[in-house]
């Protein structure tokens, strides 16, 4: 581990047991006039250490490390105590879930310039006092779904789009809409798609906020402006902005009864 700091700056602590990793993170940062690396860890336990000691203004973090994990880092230094964080990972569906759940950013690797650029700018809004409030509740609620500690539900979901990620909040769609091996998310004139059943995303939601109308379907409670019959005894929820939704026979009394 190496130290250093320089006033004025974000002073930086970069955790990760590739080497090469470490390289690549460190590289870019100091492209960045206002970082100051102050430590490089290549374990979880002189993390820890690293991070009582050296109370960084942020930490990137890898997630997949031997012995003691990123997670773990978090947990021995308490959500409370844990400075901002930026995750860095390989692709771990069971990661990238809880970070969606919990609307915490990351670096999935390898990432490219403007990916670094797009979750540090992310990670320096965390370093108000409002972003370090919101990121400690991120991260307890983090650490007690890990310890099986209450239902949490997803936030975001992640979209990729081409060579970036992006985030899109839950309650800023309007429907959840099934395409073969995909769901497409509508959100007003925009359409994301994300490579996913609607079955595991319908998981991933808050039940009292979404709801399945159709077998090809789950809508957003809060966009419903009224219900109206329609052929065959299936329904049309008309939204907010005049978008129309059907609701098929099998699901119409299970809407209907959270409506009215």
């Amino acid at each position: 581990m190496t130290a250093g700091t320089m006033s004025g700056r974000i002073r930086t602590l970069i955790v990760d047991d590739e080497p090469l990793a470490r390289d690549c993170v460190r590289l870019a940062l100091e492209q960045q006039d206002d970082v100051a690396v102050v430590g490089e860890c290549a374990d979880g336990a002189s993390a820890v250490e690293a991070i009582r000691a050296q109370d960084p203004d942020l930490v990137f973090l890898d997630v997949q490390m031997p012995g003691l994990d990123g997670f773990g880092v978090i947990e021995r230094i308490g959500a409370e105590a844990m400075p901002p964080v930026l995750f860095v990972t390989a692709y771990d569906k069971h990661a990238l879930r809880a970070f969606a759940v919990h609307a915490l950013d990351f670096l999935l690797k390898p990432f490219d310039d403007d990916r670094f650029r797009d979750a540090l700018e992310h990670a320096r809004r965390h370093l108000s006092a409002e972003g370090r409030l919101g990121m400690r509740d991120a991260l307890t609620g983090l650490i007690e779904s890990r310890r099986g500690g209450g239902e949490r539900h997803a936030r975001r979901i992640m979209v990729q789009e081409q060579e970036r990620i992006r985030f899109v909040p839950v309650e800023t769609v309007d429907w959840f809409e099934a395409d073969r091996n995909y769901v497409l998310l509508h959100c007003g004139k925009d359409v994301f798609r994300v490579r996913m059943t609607l079955t595991a995303l319908q998981d991933e939601l808050d039940p009292s906020r979404f709801i399945r109308v159709h077998r090809s379907t789950v809508l957003n409670l809060d966009r419903i402006r009224e219900v109206q019959p329609w052929f065959g005894g299936d329904y049309v929820a008309l939204l907010k902005d005049d978008q129309q939704v059907r609701v098929s026979r099998r699901f119409r009394e299970g809407l209907l009864k959270v409506v009215h």
